[in-house]
């Protein structure tokens, strides 16, 4: 068996499946609540990502000045 992360921390195989299926007794209903949240947020997230990098660069040069 390749050596893991996981088994970094002690948990084993069964310990992951055991926490698994107790996480999908517990929050089974919420689960795709969850999920779509969880999609949406990355979608902004990657979207905000490319948004900054289509917006030129603006600097305090680039701004004009009040003439007061």
């Amino acid at each position: 068996m390749a050596p893991s992360l996981l088994g970094m921390f002690g948990i084993g195989q069964w310990e992951m499946i055991i926490v698994c299926i107790v996480v999908l007794i517990l929050f089974g209903h919420r689960l795709p609540t969850v999920m779509f949240s969880l999609g949406k947020g990355l979608k902004d997230f990657k979207h905000g990502l490319n948004a900054q990098d289509d917006e030129p660069a603006t600097t305090t040069a680039d701004k004009p000045k009040d003439v007061n």
